[in-house]
């Protein structure tokens, strides 16, 4: 048996398309062809994976709910691609290495065509997204597509080799079709058509619905490479699925797909062609948090290559804004009182999540932005404000990228934030925004979900920093105390404390600016024309105190 799950090391890249000889074209039509005969574009699976709609109307479909996803969209993400270019400019002895991993989750199907005969995967020789010359450029521009999660076997589901983009794909010949796993039994009917349009069989797969599917590729070590070129010891870029098992949403069996994939809540056909009506049919919106991306996606479509409508781009990023608001976190306030000539007041921040809060990629963060007001309406005291250019009013690490904010049980002054974020260091404890020049943690105090044990958290996941000594920072959520001077005449007064979230932090988006080539170059000029709506309030709560 044949088949893909190969251990990588490394971190991310991207090269500009390159250019391509009409001698050197016609061998990559049949390799094409080949690619093509092992995972058939998304294209082919919406001709029948659309028309599909609820009782009330709601479109439903597959194809069209997937196609303005991060998932379809992974290979055209600016961000990516520039923070990719960042690595190569600053570790150019490793290209190779870096190309192939992170080709790996975000052009998964070109990954594992290249590296079955080249032996490695490629970035930027498949781009720009659509228009890429290399023979797998079709298939990098697909992204997260059908045919990639669809053709992940069982095999080594939930080990430690499957992590890292480790998923298992069988490239062995199949005369009967490749078989493509979904949680239905398939009808003979629907098997015969799908088998002449994409050359695939659908077949019952369960594991298709577990978590350890996602774990694949969002699980993540990277590994620091060092000045003297040895290669540093294991960093958790993102591990959303080991915070998962943590949680008391692992011990009741909820996984990623029950809140990212949500099903529909009454029977529904998969397939316009021959489909039958089906119980707990999975949305394919992929609901997570990343709506800046969205909308950056749909501004710059042409740029991009982007080929969801504009109004399924501006759906999906608005679901997403509403599944931050409705799922994601709670805060409130509480013992709010007048003791003396200051105010005191407690704010709790409630984790509604499956993982830490924020999670994955470390760029995003969430804060408590709190305001009182006097009497008149008058601002007296306000701590983590939102900046037009993207940042947060106080934060050290906004101002000065040598600093970071620290975790705070007490907050004093308009100068301090309560920020949930993780800040990464080098091997020397310089703060840094480079995947393979982080070495470790200078904090994390990401809020973690409930049922968390932080004691019998190994170091993947840990707290790290001030809040490993909270004793409010606590499974499930955080309280921050309060206390701010006022003058008790100017009352009655009001405070205000709202949650918000920023997918892509300022420190992380301007640091790009060094880098002096087209991918960074970009990203950037997008940021600062939207930077303005890169972050929303996702939670409030208020209170008045005499």
């Amino acid at each position: 048996m044949v088949s893909v799950n190969t251990r990588v090391v490394v971190g991310c890249s991207i090269v500009g398309a390159a250019l391509i000889t009409v001698a050197a074209a016609l061998p990559r039509v049949a390799e094409q062809q080949a690619a093509s005969a092992i995972f058939p574009t998304a294209d082919r699976c919406l001709a029948c994976h659309k028309g599909i709609t609820t009782s009330t109307g709601e479109d439903v479909s597959i194809g069209f709910s997937w196609r303005a996803s991060m998932m379809a969209n992974s290979a055209r993400d600016p961000y990516w691609h520039a923070a990719v270019r960042r690595e190569l400019m600053d570790h150019p002895e490793a290209t190779e290495a870096i190309e192939d991993e992170c080709s790996r989750c975000h052009m998964p199907m070109a990954s594992v065509v290249a590296r079955s005969t080249r032996g490695h995967g490629s970035v930027f020789a498949n781009l720009p997204a659509g228009a890429g010359a290399g023979p797998e450029a079709l298939l990098a521009a697909d992204g997260v597509s059908c045919a990639a999660c669809h053709q992940i076997t069982p095999n080594g589901l939930g080990t430690e080799e499957s992590f890292v983009g480790g998923f298992d794909i069988s490239l062995d010949p199949h005369p009967e079709g490749r078989p493509v796993f979904g949680p239905f039994e398939p009808d003979s009917g629907g098997v015969g058509i799908m088998r002449s349009a994409t050359g695939l069989r659908p077949a019952e797969g369960l594991h298709i619905q577990s978590s350890e599917v996602c774990a694949t590729c969002h699980t993540l070590f990277t590994h620091a490479i060092q000045d003297d070129g040895e290669e540093g010891p294991e960093f958790p870029e993102q591990v959303p699925y080991l915070e998962w098992q943590m949680s008391s949403y692992a011990a009741e069996g909820v996984s990623c797909q029950v809140c990212h994939m949500p099903v529909i809540a009454e029977e529904v056909a998969v397939t316009s062609v021959l489909g039958r009506r089906r119980p707990d049919v999975s949305r394919h919106q992929f609901q997570g948090g990343n709506f800046f991306m969205m909308r950056m996606l749909d501004r710059y479509r042409g740029e991009l290559g982007v080929t969801a409508l504009p109004q399924e781009m501006a759906l999906a990023a608005e679901r997403t804004e509403a599944h931050l608001r409705e799922a994601t976190a709670e805060v409130s306030l509480a013992d709010a009182r007048l003791d003396g000539g200051r105010i005191l007041v407690d704010v709790d921040v409630r984790n509604l999540a499956g993982h830490k809060f924020p999670t994955a990629y470390p760029s995003r963060r969430a804060w408590l932005h709190l305001i009182v007001r006097d009497a008149s309406g008058r601002s007296v005291f306000e701590s983590g404000a939102f900046a037009p250019d993207g940042r947060v009013v106080g934060n050290d690490n906004d101002d000065d990228p040598t600093r970071f904010e620290p975790h705070y049980r007490e907050i004093t002054s308009a100068t301090q934030v309560q920020i949930y974020e993780a800040i990464m260091a080098s091997e020397d404890g310089d703060v840094t925004t480079g995947l393979l020049t982080a070495d470790h943690w200078l904090k994390e105090n990401r809020l973690l979900p409930t049922g968390f044990d932080a004691a019998r958290a190994g170091p993947r996941i840990a707290v790290q920093g001030d809040a490993r000594s909270d004793p409010d920072f606590v499974a499930g959520g955080d309280r921050t105390r309060y206390s701010v001077t006022v003058d008790p005449a100017a009352g009655p007064f009001t405070i205000e404390v709202a949650l918000w979230f920023q997918p892509i932090g300022f420190r992380w988006a301007d640091n790009l600016s060094a880098y002096d080539a087209f991918e960074t170059n970009r990203f950037v000029r997008y940021w600062r024309s939207m930077a303005a709506g890169s972050a929303i309030e996702i939670a409030s709560a208020t209170a008045t105190v005499r």
